[in-house]
């Protein structure tokens, strides 16, 4: 068994910085989603993907793995914005077990008016408090992370 690296100064002030930065960036862009959209985060990354594919729909497999979320997750935020009239679903014509899930002009409509809104909680919360050097910074590192935990 291998002996346990723990975590020194500097480790610890990255971990530390990282969870405190990351729940209260989720908790804020929740937030200004709840209030002026009535969408969750989650739902509006749905929304997002959605209108990102080429024809507005995508399989819910690959929709659960874009959104690094679980199937089930996925099935009952995609379920609360079919209610909502946002999304529809329809079954897959090649494989009888895929569903494809897809924005409905209604759903375009609710992300064109909220897409504002939420670019600039993003800019309030994270973008505009880092300088560029820091943005790359940020973004290579936190890719390089992404990377390893999917593979």
């Amino acid at each position: 068994m291998a002996e346990t690296r723990w975590l020194d100064e500097q480790e610890m002030a990255a971990w530390r910085g990282f969870l405190a930065a990351s729940n209260l960036v989720a908790r804020h862009l929740e937030q200004q989603l709840k209030d002026e959209a009535g969408l969750s985060h989650t739902q509006y990354e749905i929304l997002v993907h959605l209108s990102a594919s080429a024809d507005g729909s995508l399989r819910m497999a690959d929709l659960a793995e874009r959104l690094v979320t679980s199937k089930s997750g996925l099935t009952y935020q995609v379920a609360q914005l079919e209610k909502a009239g946002l999304v529809g679903r329809r079954s897959c014509p090649s494989d009888v077990r895929g569903v494809f899930a897809y924005l409905t002009e209604h759903g375009t409509e609710v992300l064109r008016q909220a897409a504002p809104g939420h670019v600039g909680a993003v800019r309030e919360a994270l973008i505009d408090v880092l300088d560029r050097e820091q943005l790359a910074v940020l973004a290579g590192a936190l890719g390089e992370v992404a990377r390893r935990l999917r593979s």
